[in-house]
């Protein structure tokens, strides 16, 4: 396939850019931030993959004629730049960008109307796995369990908390029917007064090169269940994006899922 990548100068860029090619994909379209030091190089010297004659551009309709798919893990900034020229284009689009608000999401339902599109907050198997049975967790588990929510990532990430933390809050918040309008406690400190049962404590942790860990626990009074998923690498989140797009290249419009790519 003829692929494009938004974000390419990136960690998760350079990744998803080696897959790629392992895969035997083309890359015709890389699109980053005119400013980045990467602007007006050849791509392949992002991953090593020698002259691919594709240098690092802004996001532009020529370039993305090219692709029959692309791959967006950039900025929300960028990621609303990209979609239009996506719809108008016909081309199957596959987002791991995080960070979008409500407006941004409702721009996602509706070119889904006109387009193959694929938003997820984190590619990995594993990670989606964890997402199906936090699901379970909570719904099992009911009102007699407290549920928190941990996340670390590199030093460099600029979102907190991550996306894939606010999606496992609203898959329990979807799942446990005493959580659905619980809000989220980000800070205790000081006298805070006893925990409630109708709140979800989140904690985020900034640090070195972690890649990304995600815990949930479910604590009741005598036991505690906790659903845990650490990344080692970030090519298990790389082959889950590429994997993305070539499952939705060819289908018809509409807003798919990993859970659909991974038949869970």
């Amino acid at each position: 396939m003829k692929t494009g990548i938004c974000g390419v100068s990136g960690r998760m860029g350079r990744a998803i850019a080696g897959v790629l090619a392992q895969r035997g994909h083309t890359l015709v379209a890389a699109f980053d931030d005119p400013s980045s030091p990467e602007a007006g190089k050849d791509a392949g010297t992002l991953f090593g993959g020698g002259d691919t004659g594709v240098n690092v551009s802004a996001i532009n309709e020529e370039d993305l004629s090219r692709a029959e798919g692309v791959i967006d893990f950039s900025a929300p900034a960028a990621t609303m730049r990209l979609l239009p020229l996506a719809v108008a284009l016909g081309r199957p689009l596959v987002v791991g960008t995080t960070g979008f608000s409500q407006e941004q999401r409702r721009r996602f339902e509706e070119a889904a109307g006109s387009i193959p599109l694929l938003v997820s907050p984190n590619m990995s198997v594993g990670v989606n796995l964890l997402f199906r049975l936090t699901e379970i967790a909570a719904r099992v588990l009911g009102e007699g369990y407290d549920v928190e929510v941990f996340e670390a990532h590199h030093r460099f990430k600029k979102d907190a908390p991550s996306g894939t933390a606010k999606r496992l809050i609203e898959v329990v918040k979807g799942s446990s029917g005493h959580l659905a309008a619980a809000g989220e406690a980000y800070d205790r400190s000081g006298i805070v007064g006893e925990r409630t049962s109708r709140e979800i404590g989140v904690q985020v942790l900034r640090g070195g090169d972690i890649v990304g860990e995600h815990t949930v626990y479910f604590v009741g009074m005598g036991e505690r269940v906790e659903l845990t998923h650490r990344a080692q690498s970030r090519d298990n989140l790389a082959r889950g994006a590429v994997l993305a797009l070539e499952y939705i290249a060819g289908r018809k419009p509409g807003l798919y899922s990993m859970f659909d790519v991974l038949g869970i």
